[in-house]
């Protein structure tokens, strides 16, 4: 596979919270990427003397490692070992029971000549390019399910009744502390002949599709496939910039961290 990848932080002087990686198998022919976007904590304590960015390389570092292995565990087992081990580097010095202890989305995907394995958490995105023309997305869509019914809410008073249903039954997952939570994953398998490429991104990178709606998930990869992730993320940089108030695209911040990684042969 040929890899490319972008990543621009929201807003200049503040830490990049999203992490991407990849890396080759021995026999040439097998790969893995892993791409999460670090969730922004409120001001104030929230439990942890290390930080988002610290998290996210932390729990990307590993679980891109377990992914990679030859012959390794499925990928919902890699992120539940992945996660426990985040969890024991800080453990000793830092609340990892706190509501907002640091937390990310995850999208993995793993390929060798035979088959190419895919695994989303939270609002993170992967597309599959297939053989026959297509594009298959793996969505974990909790998060879009819940909004319609809070959408007539006050803004505030909408994130805060989305903020209380994280990695709650009824609400939505992200990894944070709990192992357990790689369960619920949304995960898939596909011949290796039929893909013949696949992206990897962020929600911010993602405004694309689901804020600014230039097009669908396809066509999307279409514009990755011919112009690269920078294409991709200068588009919705300039969407943001344009409308700077959020008033004709309503979105929890003007500005987010973006990143895209794209695979193809």
């Amino acid at each position: 596979m040929r890899i490319l990848s972008a990543t621009e932080p929201g807003t200049a002087g503040r830490p990049n919270e999203d992490f991407a990686a990849t890396t080759a198998g021995s026999s040439g022919q097998g790969g893995a990427l892993v791409v999460l976007d670090g969730v922004t904590p409120p001001q104030g304590d929230y439990g942890c003397l290390h930080g988002v960015p610290w998290f996210a390389a932390r729990l990307g570092g590993s679980l891109l490692g377990l992914a990679a292995a030859q012959g390794g565990p499925p990928l919902r087992e890699c992120l539940a070992t992945a996660v426990l081990r985040t969890a024991d580097a800080h453990r000793d010095t830092c609340d990892l029971s706190h509501a907002r202890t640091p937390q990310a989305t995850v999208a993995v995907a793993r390929w060798d000549a035979g088959t190419v394995e895919c695994l989303v958490l939270s609002d993170a995105v992967l597309l599959l390019g297939l053989s026959d023309g297509t594009v298959r997305t793996v969505l974990d869509t909790r998060l879009d399910d819940l909004r319609p019914a809070h959408r007539g809410l006050p803004a505030g008073e909408r994130a805060a009744r989305l903020e209380s249903l994280r990695n709650h039954e009824d609400g939505f997952f992200t990894a944070a502390a709990d192992p357990s939570v790689a369960s619920r994953a949304v995960t898939g398998t596909l011949p290796r002949e039929a893909v013949t490429g696949l992206a990897a991104l962020t929600d911010g990178a993602g405004r694309w599709v689901d804020v600014f709606g230039f097009g669908d998930w396809a066509a999307l990869y279409g514009l990755l496939s011919r112009e690269g992730p920078e294409a991709v993320i200068g588009e919705v940089r300039a969407a943001e910039a344009a409308d700077p108030a959020g008033t004709a695209f309503p979105r929890g911040k003007c500005h987010d961290d973006a990143t895209v990684v794209l695979a193809r042969p």
